[in-house]
């Protein structure tokens, strides 16, 4: 998904908002129950670049079909370097529909649980504003 990695490694999250599906579902490496809309998951993915240092994405694999699309990436939170994957799949109209993340190891996770834990009343009032 080109569009969508362009977005992210210009920090543009005008234009990574606007790939996203109304009906998007986030679902967190670090929390149970994915998070439901175009809203909050803009929300998350702006306290997503506050946190990250040193993102990059390293690989992308594409589905033949073009729906499925992994992006594989390297970050640092703090002193923690980490590695994951974005698993993107995109509806009929090209837009992001169902949005997982993946995160190793597990001290890596941790600490971006914690860092994204301390964004979140930050996070749940850009959802609210940008919902209203």
């Amino acid at each position: 998904m080109r569009a969508f990695r362009e977005a992210v490694e210009a920090g543009d999250a005008e234009a990574i908002e606007a790939l996203l599906a109304e009906d998007v579902v986030f679902t967190s490496p670090a929390v149970y129950k994915p998070y439901a809309g175009k809203a909050i998951t803009a929300a998350i993915l702006r306290g997503v670049v506050r946190v990250f240092e040193d993102f990059r994405y390293v690989r992308e694999i594409n589905d033949p079909g073009g729906r499925d699309h992994a992006l594989v990436f390297t970050a640092r939170v703090g002193d923690r370097q980490l590695t994951g994957c974005d698993f993107l799949r995109v509806n009929e109209d090209g837009l992001i529909e169902e949005f997982m993340v993946m995160v190793r190891p597990l001290s890596g996770l941790q600490a971006l649980a914690e860092a994204m834990g301390a964004q979140f009343e930050q996070i749940a009032k850009e959802a609210e504003a940008r919902s209203a």
